[in-house]
């Protein structure tokens, strides 16, 4: 996008009005209303892109249509998630030395086109365990990438964003990005169901991969003044990361909180079970889900975006709290009702927990954001996306053996969780946005 139309878009969208760079280069503080349409674009077309490579939904349907073995589903989310988490803190150091940090983003985003495009080729040209296999090889490469971009995207919208505006950054892109996965389930929902076979399936990621090549386009022209480059020479990452995490009381209860609101990320595959257990819900259902998640983007990405440029905090505690709140009412509406349960009972619950889960991702990024300045940001971002893809892992696989027990208990033991983060998520001290009077702490 070149600078002339996104400032043009930037004026339309009124960007410029009540803008207080604080912190800010004047040069910066001038592409502001452009920088914000270039990484909202950026960010919208990896979230497109998401909404096709979801280890939730749609992942699952891809193994099942190439007759990969059962097993092989399980191993989707841990996978996504922990592959994107557990390097970060190894990769800050050279992220560091970077001056300009866009294109680590743009490095990342590239090889997750390359990665979505190896899982098209293989669903395209096998079957069965190879095919599986081959799945599974290419989402680990693909989380490997999201972890450069992941590190680098905090760094830039601190950079180029002042406080205040950096939550509806990601607050418009997952509205943006919601739209089209409205669009993409009804489109699965109406054309086929589960009569959608494998090479349909390819030509849905071959069309995503492409999604991550104009995002890197995109986030490209992000205009970013050249920041500090970390010259010292650091022996290993534990030693640092235990430091940080020692000495900064703010920093450690993010983390805590974080960990601790898992709920809204490991019970949307429980309830998905429940609904198999419940109803006769077959893989015609995986638009409805989809369809779900993207309202719930709709619904979920604006306000939340608004919210977490007031209370970054609030959002969290919403998001977890919320989604407790909802796997309770499940749970109790099963234990309580003599009846069986239609299918929208479970979609309308996965909703549920999207919409929340919406608030924990945009307040823990903007929080992040905020509780930090510099490359104390890049070893927040890297330390604690480190620290949650080991802590994923331990709940993964805590809850993954409490459903064995019933998925139920599973689910009652991630709800517990979400609302010990709430208590924990409250005692992060707020950092001042310019809404709030609360001062920032001393570290």
């Amino acid at each position: 996008m070149t600078r002339a139309l996104a400032q043009r878009l930037g004026g339309r969208l009124r960007l410029d009005e009540g803008l207080d760079c604080d912190g800010l280069p004047e040069q910066v503080c001038e592409d502001v209303p452009a920088n914000t349409v270039r990484m909202v674009g950026a960010l919208t077309l990896q979230r497109i892109g998401d909404v096709v490579v979801d280890a939730r939904t749609v992942l699952p349907w891809v193994l099942a249509a190439v007759g990969a073995p059962a097993g092989l589903t399980g191993l989707l989310v841990p996978i996504r998630e922990s592959g994107s988490m557990l390097p970060q803190a190894v990769l800050a150091g050279r992220v560091r030395r970077a001056a300009v940090r866009k294109w680590v983003w743009v490095a990342g985003a590239a090889g997750q086109f390359v990665a979505v495009g190896g899982m098209a080729l293989a669903v395209a040209t096998s079957s069965g365990v190879l095919a599986g296999l081959s799945i599974i090889a290419a989402l680990t490469a693909f989380a490997l990438a999201r972890s450069l971009s992941s590190i680098a995207s905090k760094d830039v919208l601190g950079r180029t964003i002042p406080k205040g505006r950096r939550g509806r950054v990601n607050g418009w892109a997952t509205l943006m990005a919601g739209v089209v996965a409205v669009t993409v389930g009804l489109t699965i929902r109406l054309f086929g169901g589960d009569d959608i076979g494998a090479g349909a399936y390819a030509v849905l990621l071959a069309a995503a991969s492409l999604v991550w090549l104009a995002a890197a386009a995109a986030f490209a022209t992000v205009t970013e003044p050249p920041g500090d480059r970390d010259q010292s020479k650091r022996d290993g990452w534990l030693a640092p990361a235990r430091a940080l995490l020692r000495s900064d009381g703010a920093f450690r209860r993010f983390v805590a909180a974080r960990g601790l609101m898992l709920v809204s990320a490991l019970s949307p595959p429980f309830v998905v079970a429940l609904a198999a257990q419940h109803t006769d819900s077959r893989f015609s259902e995986l638009g409805l889900f989809v369809v779900a998640s993207g309202v719930a983007a709709m619904l979920g990405g604006r306000f939340f975006g608004g919210l977490a440029d007031r209370s970054s905090r609030l959002a969290m505690m919403i998001g977890a709290g919320g989604s407790s709140v909802v796997v309770l009412a499940l749970l109790a509406m099963l234990a309580l009702a003599s009846t069986p349960h239609g299918a929208w009972v479970f979609v309308t619950a996965y909703l549920l927990l999207a919409l929340a889960h919406t608030g924990a991702r945009v307040g823990r990024k903007t929080l992040v954001v905020d509780l930090a300045t510099g490359n104390r940001r890049t070893d927040y971002v890297a330390v604690s996306n480190t620290v949650m893809g080991i802590v994923l892992l331990a709940t993964g696989a805590v809850s993954a053996a409490l459903a064995q027990l019933g998925v139920e208990i599973a689910l009652l033991f991630l709800a517990s969780l979400g609302l010990v983060g709430v208590l924990v998520t409250r005692s992060i001290p707020q950092p001042d946005t310019g809404s709030e009077p609360e001062p920032r702490t001393q570290r």
